[in-house]
């Protein structure tokens, strides 16, 4: 095998193939076996069915999961920061007669038994996207952009959501702060926008712009491109990857979103939606025919995967994942590496799995569909390439970065996963005095010295 090359492996995902007439669902989940595609491919019954307590999970899949898989799932949402919401579409990609290693299952069903004591430095809200929030739901940290959090709910939840802070309905871990889509709330927002001459790019986010109305896509979208400074204007979704159905029964909505990119193009303004897949059995055809109709519609689409161990941690998947989005022409923008979000310790990867993991898809495809490998870096120093720290002690799990438009003096940090290191060093961050000692260790080196 020549060096850089991925090891060929069997397909694990031809079991799970789907189609879009083929009825996979009424196998996977024997309570749907009188649900036609129609019935199920329309946005509105996938919304009316989702699942958001266990209790609702039992009857659809009780028969099917392993004795105490149930008890286990109760008992991992009591502790979780994230409630639980999955469309029936997310439910029937699932293997529920071995879910505990299914990479859908991860990344939205928490169980007690596989979660890890929190990173010592962990925190709800370690971006820290509250302290530079201008106003509630809109984020102004870089000179040029900001994050408009325009509402909390999503189709579903991702239990490793960075914004657990606000997203979903209060949990019996944490008491969510509001970000509703409040018209009053909104105005506020654009007339910030407008008097900030220097924010060129916006990002529409939440929650999830899925969930928007098409009248209120059309009222964020005119807004902003009435907006003279406004060059890029970004909606986030994760909607193509968990309720594909959106698109392909809901014209209205393509319609206005189409609409906003062909307006935008003609004022030189260029609108995007930016969406999530993270694992290659995401790609189904049912999103494959809903990514060609809004390629049909000009609409650029990029994606932005967070790694997970257990998910996407592994070449061949990462391998599969990117080729498979570029072939559906979405690209492949970013990997985060997974931030620092209570009770989701277990999908978290150290840094230097995720520099190893970089290498190894790099050269796979075409450079431009080649995803950029980022830290979200704690305390709200931005995104920085993950490989552009000032200095990594892999050791201890720590790395440093610089930001120099966030503050250049400043320094922002990422945090290894606390199973990565030696018992030696995870009982030395358990001790506030030894924590404080390594970091500084690890700070001195970078070149920040003690006063940090």
């Amino acid at each position: 095998m020549e060096a850089g090359q991925i090891q060929s492996q069997p397909d694990t995902t031809a079991r799970h193939r789907v189609g879009l007439e083929e009825g996979w669902w009424q196998e996977r989940v024997p309570a749907w076996s009188r649900v036609d595609a129609a019935t199920f491919h329309d946005h509105a019954w996938q919304l009316r069915n989702g699942v958001s307590r266990p209790s609702d999970l039992v009857p659809l899949v009780g028969d099917l999961v392993p004795d105490g898989f149930m008890d286990d799932l109760a008992a991992g949402l009591r502790i979780a920061p994230m409630c639980i919401r999955l469309t029936p579409y997310v439910l029937s990609l699932v293997d529920w007669t071995d879910p505990g290693p299914d990479p859908i299952r991860r990344q939205f069903v928490p169980l007690a038994s596989e979660i890890e004591p929190d990173h010592p430095r962990c925190s709800l809200d370690a971006l820290e996207e509250q302290r530079d929030s201008v106003l509630p739901g809109l984020v102004h940290r870089y000179p040029d952009k900001v994050l408009f959090l325009a509402l909390q709910v999503c189709p579903v939840y991702c239990r490793f959501c960075t914004r657990s802070y606000a997203v979903g309905k209060d949990t019996g871990a944490v008491e969510k702060c509001s970000l509703g889509a409040g018209r009053d709330r909104w105005e506020r927002t654009f007339e910030w926008i407008e008097n900030h001459r220097g924010v060129e790019d916006v990002v529409v986010s939440g929650g999830d712009t899925w969930l928007l109305s098409s009248a209120m896509i059309r009222r964020i979208g005119e807004r902003l491109l009435a907006t003279a400074h406004v060059r890029r204007i970004r909606f986030a979704s994760k909607g193509l990857a968990v309720l594909p159905q959106k698109i392909l029964s809901d014209p209205e909505w393509l319609d206005v979103l189409a609409h906003l990119a062909s307006e935008g193009r003609q004022r030189g303004v260029q609108v995007a939606l930016h969406t999530h897949f993270n694992h290659p059995r995401e790609i189904t055809s049912v999103t494959r025919r809903a990514a060609q109709m809004l390629f049909e519609r000009g609409i650029v689409v990029r994606n932005q995967s967070v790694l997970q161990r257990g998910v996407n941690d592994e070449p061949g998947c990462m391998t599969r994942l990117v080729r498979g989005l570029s072939r559906i022409q979405v690209q492949p923008y970013y990997v985060y590496v997974h931030d620092l979000v209570p009770g989701v310790e277990c999908l978290r990867t150290s840094l230097a799995e995720a520099l190893d993991l970089e290498r190894a898809v790099r050269g796979q495809t075409a450079g431009f569909n080649t995803p950029t490998f980022v830290c979200d870096t704690i305390g709200g120093g931005g995104k920085r390439d993950a490989h552009s720290f000032e200095h990594y002690d892999r050791r201890l799990g720590i790395a440093v970065f610089r930001s120099p438009v966030v503050d250049p003096e400043r320094p922002f940090f990422h945090f290894d996963p606390m199973r990565t290191l030696d018992r030696s060093v995870q009982a030395a961050w358990r001790c506030d005095r030894t924590q404080q000692e390594m970091i500084h260790s690890v700070l001195d080196q970078a070149g920040f010295g003690w006063s940090h």
